[in-house]
């Protein structure tokens, strides 16, 4: 779908007589076309500096949105300088959230089935409810309802179809679909503090369950006496296991803690994983259970979100200090980076590609991540947003000192900078990855927040993302 636009790009004025964007928006008299802005473009204010102006010029006719600046209009009023561009132009918008469904007023996390037909999801209670589509609606087709207190993971095993639930009340579920029921089993943790976050294993024969009693449970059936036993990983955490994520392995997990770390083990259980395990780049796999392959003390508070890339080579985590951690050759000599982030701090990431990296939290906005030719990640853009993110510095040294009083500004509050604003209206608590079984590349996945929105996100038509599929 193609939209015709005009918007005006309006460059600052004399800063000893300022004047609003309303008051400028009666001036002109185009009370109804300056209203029409372009998605995803800001009113810019910059000095009254002819050299800032001109670089302005030339930023938009270098503009990828634009055909060509159609009129440009100078005049003064009360000693200020206005350049107003009247730009004519075609843009393809091609949204990267594809789908936005609202469950509930909060949703604390949420899973998908194997075949994604339907959705489970906790709607900050202590209920499960089961969503299925139905000729293009979701409806709510069941209602799981063991616990009692808040559920705080979901996870939906691929290979089994079987549903694990843990909650604050310290307990696990695990949940069979038995004709048109759900039948639960309930699974002995040995917690004396709440279960905080909970995944099964690629092959869905364990689970691990992080918890607020400092230990980590991996969880087996045991056939022979046809229950679920745990043991636990103990005297490795200093403070609460805030995420476990399964290596591809099915052997190793890594699990980040409110003491700032990030922890890989090993937990090979004898009869429950075939065969004597191999080496790995991830570290050597022969360790005994709850050994500790290595610690990675990158964070100096709270960290969250641990996930591995498909390959099991590199690791990524989020710390409270708004910064972001890739770690590559996991093992007794990492290779660790950091990415430092302007914004609100992450609660979970998840891996697209070996090369692409997307993490959720506080910001409302999805934030892309991506590495180079030399393997060096960086940030590039908010996933809905429409415009790549000004801070990767391209002209960042020519309009630093122009930019200056905006950005200081809207560092205040000051400013109603609408750029990253997104179909979330709150932090974003959860990310879970959409792979059909027949396909060779992960390009989409939903997201989940405290809003109680959950929104579909499509990669596909991303045209400066998909070099990094």
């Amino acid at each position: 779908m193609f939209h015709q636009v005009g918007c005006f790009v309006v460059t600052d004025f004399n800063y000893e007589n300022k004047m609003t964007v309303e008051e400028f928006r009666g001036y002109l008299g185009y009370n109804n076309e300056i209203d029409r802005y372009l998605i995803g473009m800001r009113v810019l204010a910059v000095d009254d500096d002819p050299t800032c102006l001109k670089l302005l010029d030339g930023l938009l006719r270098k503009c990828q949105n634009q055909e060509k600046a159609r009129k440009c209009m100078w005049f003064a009023h009360d000693n200020a300088v206005f350049a107003v561009c009247w730009i004519k132009c075609k843009r393809q918008i091609e949204m990267a959230a594809i789908a936005v469904h609202q469950f509930a007023d909060c949703i604390t996390c949420h899973a998908w089935s194997p075949d994604q037909s339907m959705v489970a999801l906790c709607p900050n209670n202590n209920e499960v409810h089961i969503y299925k589509l139905v000729e293009e609606n979701w409806e709510r087709i069941h209602v799981l309802q063991k616990h009692d207190q808040i559920i705080v993971g979901i996870d939906w095993s691929k290979s089994s179809n079987r549903i694990v639930t843990v909650s604050h009340d310290r307990n696990s579920y695990v949940w069979n679909e038995e004709g048109s029921l759900w039948v639960p089993t309930l699974v002995i943790l040995r917690l004396n503090r709440a279960a905080l976050c909970v995944q099964w294993s690629p092959k869905g024969n364990k689970f691990a369950v992080g918890s607020g009693a400092k230990t980590v449970c991996i969880c087996y059936y045991e056939q022979e006496n046809n229950w679920w036993v745990s043991k636990l990983i103990r005297k490795r955490h200093d403070s609460s296991v805030t995420s476990v994520a399964w290596h591809p392995n099915n052997v190793l997990i890594a699990t980040t803690s409110t003491d700032g770390k990030c922890r890989v083990f090993s937990t090979f259980i004898k009869g429950v994983d075939a065969g004597k395990p191999k080496k790995s780049g991830s570290g050597s796999l022969d360790a005994k259970f709850g050994e500790q392959i290595v610690q990675l003390d990158l964070s100096f508070c709270w960290a969250f979100g641990v996930k591995w890339s498909p390959s099991g080579n590199s690791l990524a985590y989020v710390g409270h200090n708004s910064m972001i951690y890739f770690v590559d050759q996991v093992g007794p000599s990492p290779l660790a980076q950091s990415v430092v982030l302007r914004d609100l701090p992450l609660r979970d990431v998840m891996f697209v590609s070996e090369k692409l990296v997307i993490g959720v939290g506080f910001d409302c906005n999805p934030m892309v991540f991506a590495a180079d030719g030399t393997g060096l990640w960086s940030f590039v853009r908010y996933l809905d947003e429409k415009k790549a993110a000004s801070s990767s510095g391209r002209y960042g040294s020519q309009f630093t000192e122009a930019f200056g009083k905006f950005y200081g500004s809207s560092k205040q509050g000051t400013s109603n900078d609408k750029g990253r604003a997104g179909v979330h209206d709150n932090c974003i608590n959860c990310i879970v990855p959409l792979k059909k079984s027949e396909s060779t590349k992960m390009t989409s996945f939903s997201t989940s927040g405290l809003d109680g929105k959950m929104v579909i996100w499509d990669l596909k038509n991303q045209e400066d993302l998909v070099e990094y599929l």
